[in-house]
């Protein structure tokens, strides 16, 4: 899900559309631009394109053809104050002043767009039937200076024309209904909903049909995706166990808000059973997606920094054996999606901003 865009990086109290990719001068104890594109020790990556060139852009994910992507930003330059979904194609990067099809109304604040029937439409969560306005962000000096998200529960789930025209609204319950992807077969949808009275993962149909709760667990269940087969999910949680992590939780969700800094992975059936935590490394783990083999999850975690200050792309089994680091941007790299072939690997990153605050998408062949 991107409403949390460019929001999960501050994860460590660090907004990742406020940081630039840098490094430390030894010599003279200044602090250096580093503007890299591809690094050294990213051997699953090859031919390394920047696809978006301006503003904060993120979770883009591919058409069945592999042929384009929807994606989420935020940029003045296209009169898109907070989080917009737009189409691309992946084979023509954005120009500089190119503006691509929007998608959104054009209202609300958007996230989490999929393509979804044979990709002649594009499914998403907006909030611009309660507002046309972008909806306020929850500063942190009001909640002790924790990190948190807002879940509004002004968001519903659509379904758009490749032209930006809703030709249907799928949720209409009170409180938040977002973060919908859909199965390789496009049969399925999955999103995280507010309706049971915690946040917890939730399918039906293509059509919005057949509604079956699949988590039941105390804490925050989001950000989910199919299998490849379409038999299971893999999603993020929080899971809090102590009485006083439980309070935390409940008393921040009774404000719409949840504090997403201890999250891990989990995978289950699609239907919910055989439910197992395959990550278990503390700090922020999230933005998982499936391997196209559908052993190996590939995401987005802090664990392995100091001062957890910086997000790298990983790799794991789904025993949870062989971590592997996949990326290494000094500030943040997230959202990764395999195409549907297999052969490339589109993410966002903070790279190659040349010390500004943007946030761009890339893609790459991915090298087994």
């Amino acid at each position: 899900m991107k409403y949390f865009i460019i929001a999960i990086f501050a994860l460590s109290s660090i907004t990742a559309c406020k940081h630039s990719s840098k490094g430390h001068d030894a010599k003279s104890g200044a602090t250096k631009i580093i503007d890299k594109i591809h690094y050294d020790k990213e051997k699953h990556l090859a031919n390394v394109k920047q696809l978006t060139f301006g503003g904060d852009n993120a979770e883009a994910y591919f058409s069945t053809d592999d042929k384009k992507v929807v994606f989420q930003a935020k940029n003045p330059a296209w009169d898109a104050p907070c989080d917009r979904i737009y189409m691309m194609n992946v084979d023509k990067p954005l120009g500089k002043d190119e503006i691509p099809q929007l998608i959104s109304t054009g209202t609300g604040r958007t996230t989490c767009s999929f393509f979804i029937n044979n990709n002649q439409n594009v499914i998403y969560a907006s909030t611009h039937e309660t507002s046309e306005d972008c909806p306020p962000v929850p500063k942190k000096e009001d909640h002790g200076g924790k990190y948190i998200w807002p879940v509004y529960d002004s968001f519903d789930i659509y379904v758009s024309d490749l032209k930006g025209n809703i030709i249907k609204k799928l949720t209409n319950e009170p409180g938040y209904d977002a973060e919908p992807t859909v199965s390789p077969q496009g049969d399925k949808i999955v999103f995280t909903s507010m309706r049971s009275g915690d946040l917890e993962l939730w399918t039906m149909d293509a059509n919005g049909g057949n509604l079956h709760q699949v988590t039941n667990g105390l804490g925050y269940d989001g950000g989910a995706f199919f299998s490849p087969d379409g038999k299971k999910l893999i999603f993020r949680s929080s899971r809090p166990k102590t009485p006083e992590a439980i309070k935390e939780y409940k008393d921040l969700l009774a404000d719409g808000l949840v504090m997403p800094t201890h999250m891990e992975l989990y995978v289950c059936n699609v239907d919910g059973s055989d439910l197992k935590k395959i990550t278990d490394l503390g700090s922020a783990n999230w933005a998982p997606y499936f391997h196209p083999n559908g052993k190996k999850v590939i995401f987005s975690t802090n664990h392995h920094k100091k001062k957890h200050d910086g997000f790298n792309l990983f790799m794991i089994n789904t025993d949870g054996t062989g971590l592997e680091q996949i990326t290494y941007d000094g500030i943040f790299d997230a959202f990764p999606m395999f195409s549907y072939d297999g052969k490339k690997l589109i993410f966002s990153s903070n790279r190659n901003n040349h010390g500004t605050h943007e946030t761009n998408l890339f893609i790459a062949d991915w090298v087994e």
